[in-house]
């Protein structure tokens, strides 16, 4: 697994990190060290973890790297509700972030499923 670039779920990953970053740029500059900081940290923290995983030496650590992934997607997720809630974004504004987490999450499943078999 040298090539990660390769990878499509690394690059909707990286898709998704793109878009938060144009997402967050709008919030309150207040929240620059607060939200905007962890959203976009848990952002760029799946296709981070995706790149170091596939340079790892074996499957199972490979395995766990996109498990980590997969919690940063969820950690995403959750924050960008918070942010809805909150009153700093409209849902509808988020249509392309939640997509593009939902492929990615897909995507992550299938790969933890697929090397857990070996």
């Amino acid at each position: 697994m040298n090539n990660y670039k390769e990878l499509k779920v690394w690059q909707k990953s990286m898709e998704l990190a793109e878009e938060v970053y144009k997402i967050t740029s709008n919030f309150p500059k207040e929240e620059k060290f607060g939200l905007i900081s962890q959203i976009r940290r848990s952002a760029i923290s799946i296709p981070s973890n995706i790149a170091e995983g596939a340079g790892r030496n074996s499957n199972k650590e490979f395995r766990n790297f996109l498990g980590i992934a997969n919690g940063s997607s969820n950690e995403l997720n959750t924050q960008l509700i918070l942010s809805i809630k909150i009153g700093f974004i409209q849902e509808n504004n988020l249509e392309l972030a939640f997509s593009l987490m939902n492929e990615v999450q897909k995507m992550l499943f299938s790969l933890i499923n697929k090397f857990s078999n070996l």
